[in-house]
């Protein structure tokens, strides 16, 4: 239970850092942004190794897999930054959980994992959704586009995590994450740069901050709770950010996200629940 519950706030708090994000694209480009989210995140993580792990707060082993991780990671971060800059939080998250569903057919293509009949269902569902989120054919908002481009991204983070065939530490793996994404993305920074008034350093100090949190519940919540009980909780983050967009934005979700959601959600809900019955099988046979 206590896993669930850190997991829980961790999915309700972490639109906060998507929040500041969209309220500094005004006077900031997103991708500025997104490496200054590196930057902050990693001034929080990279003391925190190093006082943990001494002069080796970085993975040893499986270098270039964790730079791989890193280059989909920063590169879903990006996109994602571009989209909220543009459209609702509520419909940009939508777009980008399809990650989860992305990453079940990347699977089957790139792993050669069997296409199983609830994959198959839950692939259909997650391909509805999108579709009623993009609505060809009809009035479209080209950012959503973006926000599915950022998905896509992360589901083949996803992908190259599942292919490291042994987990690393997790701080030392976030540490990492941090300082080799704010390296890669120095470049677009230094192309959008802006100088952030005085006013605006706290919420800078809020994109590392609150997002180093998130990620330290998530470790915790992983310690305590198994994977496939905590996986469905990704999608609580659909309630945050539909709550940051209303309060902070004024942004009421339309059918059609609303719709494209609940199908997104619920092809996510019948992959966990195919993959955690494996699972349970043997502790009931025990």
């Amino acid at each position: 239970m206590g896993g669930v519950i850190l997991m829980t706030i961790a999915m309700l708090v972490l639109p906060v850092v998507d929040g500041i994000a969209k309220y500094l694209s005004h006077d900031h480009s997103p991708l500025f942004l997104s490496w200054a989210r590196c930057v902050a995140a990693g001034l929080v993580v990279l003391p925190v190794s190093l006082a943990v792990h001494g002069t080796r707060p970085f993975p040893t082993a499986r270098l270039g897999s964790h730079l791989l991780r890193t280059v989909f990671l920063v590169l879903a971060m990006s996109l994602y930054y571009l989209a909220v800059a543009r459209i609702p939080l509520a419909t940009a998250t939508s777009a980008y959980l399809s990650a989860p569903v992305i990453a079940v057919a990347l699977a089957v293509v790139m792993l050669g994992e069997r296409l199983s009949p609830a994959k198959l269902a839950g692939l259909s569902l997650g391909f509805a959704g999108a579709m009623v989120i993009v609505r060809p054919g009809g009035a479209m908002e080209p950012a959503i586009l973006l926000a599915f481009a950022a998905g896509l991204a992360f589901a083949f983070y996803l992908v190259a995590t599942r292919r490291m065939a042994q987990a690393e530490d997790a701080l030392k793996t976030l540490a990492f994450q941090c300082v080799a994404g704010a390296v890669l993305l120095t470049p677009q920074a230094v192309a959008n740069w802006s100088v952030p008034a005085r006013a605006e350093i706290v919420l800078f100090a809020g994109l590392g901050l609150v997002s180093a949190l998130c990620h330290f519940l998530s470790i915790a919540a992983f310690r305590r709770a198994e994977a496939s009980v905590l996986a469905p909780l990704v999608y609580v983050e659909l309630i945050g950010a539909a709550l940051i967009g209303y309060f902070a934005f004024g942004e009421i979700p339309g059918r059609a996200t609303l719709a494209g959601a609940t199908l997104i959600v619920a092809a996510g809900l019948v992959l966990f629940r195919r993959e955690r019955r494996p699972a349970a099988e043997p502790s009931e046979t025990a």
